[in-house]
């Protein structure tokens, strides 16, 4: 090769390596240089700039909302397969495989999954066997705090009935009536629950015994009579097809929409109920963008999706080295505390304790690749 050939290969790949981020600072600066007329913009500016907006607050809204939409890829991908209502439990009953899509498979122990809405079944009852494993969450997925203090989301050896079973009673956001004596007390600040239960089995070969303790859960509205609740159905979930994953694409909104007109002001706080707002899902009004708007939140969707695969392939957010080993690449999923350790102070609601905001990268990075979060699973004391 010549000098000449070699000198203009290097300043073809040097154009090569700038390109995208010239063509990133190009389209930049062409909106900050959209033209002006005396100081306001034009109409095509004008059309420009909202669009971009409109994007833009999409993204931000999607990925602020990416444990809800977690919870909703879940649950609207269950009931579609296995139906829908307080009595439906699905069951995998030969372990998850590959042909549920869910953000994290584990076929070491027998799972199920339920979802429950106390918008229409007021206060919930969910009886639990001896040696069984869950937890409960609202549909931020922050495990649901049990009345004394003590306790958050679990069930089972870590939970309050140290694995001795029991009932276990769930309020709903800003219940202001009579507590019946008998239960575990859990106050959710949604209406809608995801239910996340687990058990174990001695034998790979004979799984029988585990999925028999499953399906002794029972999980029925505190004030029906037992003669009107539903019997339980524990539909095998094993080896059969079913998308449970975030939506990724304009249905993540529709799902939220959903979810905004069941629970209303319990859902966020005002700023984050106008992040929704912002493109157009409010509370009891109708969410039909035309075609133009539904196009840009469509890419905005699939484009916040990817950001968040983008983050969660990272090691360090924020300054963060999340690795457990400084010369390996395993992560801990909840790493938003100090050193590891015993006496490591968790924050299962992404809070920074010092500046009070909420982290919001962090939490990203967890929900595009993980459901359900809890003490118990955190905890560094055997057997709890």
């Amino acid at each position: 090769m010549t000098r000449a050939m070699l000198l203009s290969s290097v300043a073809a790949l040097s154009l090569a390596l700038a390109g995208p981020a010239n063509a990133d600072q190009a389209r930049f600066d062409g909106l900050a240089n959209l033209p002006f007329a005396q100081n306001r913009p034009t109409p095509e500016t004008t059309r420009t700039l909202m669009d971009e907006l409109t994007f833009h607050q999409a993204t931000q809204a999607y990925l602020w909302a990416l444990p809800l939409i977690n919870t909703l890829g879940m649950k609207f991908g269950s009931e579609e397969t296995f139906g829908a209502g307080y009595n439906i439990l699905p069951v995998w009953k030969e372990r998850l495989d590959p042909k549920t899509l869910v953000t994290t498979p584990n076929s070491d122990v027998i799972y199920a999954m339920g979802y429950v809405d106390m918008g229409e079944t007021g206060p919930v009852v969910f009886e639990a066997p001896p040696n069984l494993q869950g937890i409960l969450l609202d549909f931020w997925q922050r495990p649901i705090p049990v009345d004394g203090g003590k306790f958050f989301g679990d069930v089972g050896l870590p939970g309050p009935d140290a694995g001795k079973g029991g009932k276990f009673l769930i309020l709903p956001p800003g219940y202001g009536g009579d507590v019946p004596e008998g239960y575990y007390v859990y106050r959710s600040e949604t209406n809608n629950l995801f239910i996340f239960l687990r058990s174990f089995y001695q034998d790979p070969s004979d799984l029988s015994p585990a999925v028999g303790l499953m399906e002794q859960v029972k999980i029925y509205p505190l004030n029906l009579p037992e003669a009107e609740r539903k019997a339980m159905e524990f539909p095998n979930a094993s080896g059969v097809p079913s998308n449970m994953l975030p939506r990724s694409d304009f249905e993540a909104f529709e799902q939220l929409k959903w979810l905004v007109d069941k629970e209303g002001e319990s859902l966020a706080s005002g700023d984050g109920l106008g992040l929704l707002a912002n493109i157009g899902i409010v509370a009891g009004r109708p969410f039909a963008p035309d075609a133009e708007t539904r196009a840009i939140l469509d890419a905005a969707a699939k484009t916040a999706y990817k950001t968040s695969r983008a983050i969660g392939m990272m090691s360090e957010i924020g300054g963060r080295d999340l690795r457990v080993w400084k010369d390996r690449q395993w992560v801990n999923p909840i790493n938003n505390v100090a050193e590891p350790g015993p006496e490591k102070s968790v924050d299962l609601d992404y809070r920074n304790k010092a500046a009070g905001f909420t982290e919001i990268e962090p939490r990203i990075w967890f929900f595009t690749d993980y459901y359900s979060i809890s003490p118990g699973m955190v905890s560094q004391i055997p057997g709890k």
